[in-house]
């Protein structure tokens, strides 16, 4: 166990505390105030209206679902702010919160005043409800980032992480707009970037991340490889599977807390993530309802166990799965997987320890699972067999720019998982294990045909 632990270790290092909140919502007593009023054209007879509801930020605090979300915008500005301040709310917005639709059908129904009150006041609750307009969250994210890098008390960590989650929302002239969809500052943090437009792509993919990853340590390299499949997948637009909307939007999703060296053998955390990622999918699917993209999960290391057991849950679905270096999940076989048919592929890279491991259970890659594996063997010499990609070497190899796998993923993305390299379909029967040619198609750009090392 020690040894798998040192290779988990090894593996990621270098590469690509959850708050629960109260379980059962606490009534609280309101008071409806009287005032008089002039009725016009009621020869000036004064009539009792009701002014509101007395709210209170303790209620809130104890509040859940669709109650929590009245009682925030029943609250005064300053009350409003200080519920924006208060750990309870916080927790109850990004660890038990409304549901999407729920959410939707609230934020529809308040009226302009109502919802830039909100954002300018309590920016931290609005920027993370699933529900609410992706333009919005990014806009009341922005505000609580800006604030924290400006808050001169604010600890050397935390102004740490949030310059990480600044300098993942630059991007080159030209190049797709950012978005950020969440901002957690609570503990080692969390964020998700979207990078293109959720509102309109035909095709969204979520990257999920495995172990070691922190906001702090990797979340511009992470969205910088998210911006990497992007710009793949851009260059498919021509092969791309008919789709609703147009182009393409990547999220790098690093929306849960990931293992360390302290809980590393634990799948807790496997678990609260893959229900944070049935959160962030069921607000994409809220907000584009009528309207579905293509969505596609990518996930790599223990960011595929979480992704497993979402798709199990029976609460989440998707059009396609890719593992990448997966250490397995509770999950025995794809056919457990709310996921289209035929459309789970597994890709293990050459020299990889932890793909095929099995070490959190069954290995989606195995023969009984019913998954593609992505033909990703040979090593980076497979260039000399005329291949313009090189295939990926180690645990941390599978999304760099130039690889056959980051490629295959694209393809995947676009819907043309027909079109991977000599896929290996297994669990279906026939010449299990043994390679399928598909068309040589491949939408390559200049960069790609050029020496790496």
């Amino acid at each position: 166990m020690l040894l798998i632990a040192a290779a988990l270790l090894t593996a990621s290092m270098h590469s690509l505390g959850v708050v629960e909140a109260p379980g059962a919502p606490a009534a609280h007593s309101v008071s409806v105030v009287a005032a008089s009023a002039v009725v016009p054209g009621a020869d000036s007879v004064p009539r009792p209206v009701m002014t509101g509801v007395q709210v209170t930020v303790e209620d809130v605090a104890a509040a859940h679902g669709r109650t929590f979300l009245d009682d925030l915008a029943a609250l005064g500005r300053s009350d409003l702010a200080d519920a924006g301040r208060d750990p309870r709310v916080v927790a109850t917005a990004q660890d038990d919160p409304p549901t999407a639709a729920e959410v939707d059908t609230w934020w529809t129904g308040l009226d302009d005043d109502e919802r830039r009150t909100l954002v300018t006041f309590a920016p931290s609750v609005v920027g993370n409800l699933e529900g609410v307009p992706y333009a919005v969250r990014d806009r009341a994210n922005r505000a609580v980032l800006a604030a924290g890098l400006a808050d001169d008390a604010a600890g050397a960590a935390r102004t740490a992480m949030l310059g990480q989650v600044r300098d993942s929302l630059v991007h080159a002239v030209g190049a797709p707009a950012r978005s950020l969809i969440t901002l957690d500052t609570r503990g080692s943090g969390r964020a998700a970037i979207a990078i293109g437009d959720l509102d309109t792509a035909a095709d969204v993919t979520v990257v999920v991340p495995g172990m070691f990853f922190t906001v702090t340590g990797q979340m511009t390299d992470f969205t910088n490889t998210a911006n990497d499949l992007y710009s793949e997948q851009a260059t498919l637009a021509g092969v791309a599977a008919p789709g609703s909307g147009s182009g393409v939007a990547v999220v790098a999703w690093m929306g849960y807390r990931t293992p360390d060296l302290s809980n590393i053998l634990s799948l807790g955390l496997a678990k609260t993530g893959a229900t944070r990622l049935e959160h962030t999918v069921g607000g994409l699917r809220e907000i584009r309802d009528g309207d579905q993209p293509r969505l596609n999960i990518v996930a790599h290391s223990y960011g595929s166990t979480a992704a497993l057991m979402a798709l199990s849950s029976g609460r989440m679905s998707a059009d396609t799965l890719t593992v990448l270096g997966s250490p397995g999940s509770d999950v025995p076989t794809s056919a457990d997987l709310a996921v289209s048919a035929g459309q789970v592929f597994v890709g293990d890279a050459h020299s990889d320890p932890i793909a095929g491991s099995g070490y959190f259970g069954t290995d989606p890659g195995s023969s009984s699972f019913g998954s593609t594996l992505l033909d990703l063997a040979g090593g980076a010499d497979a260039a000399d067999a005329g291949d313009v990609f090189r295939r990926p070497i180690g645990h941390n190899d599978y999304l760099k720019p130039g690889t056959a796998s980051l490629h295959d993923v694209a393809l995947i993305a676009v819907g043309r998982g027909d079109l991977v390299r000599e896929q290996v379909r297994r669990g279906e029967g026939g010449d299990d294990g043994l390679p399928q040619a598909s068309p040589d198609m491949y939408l390559v750009r200049p960069q790609d045909l050029q020496p790496r090392d």
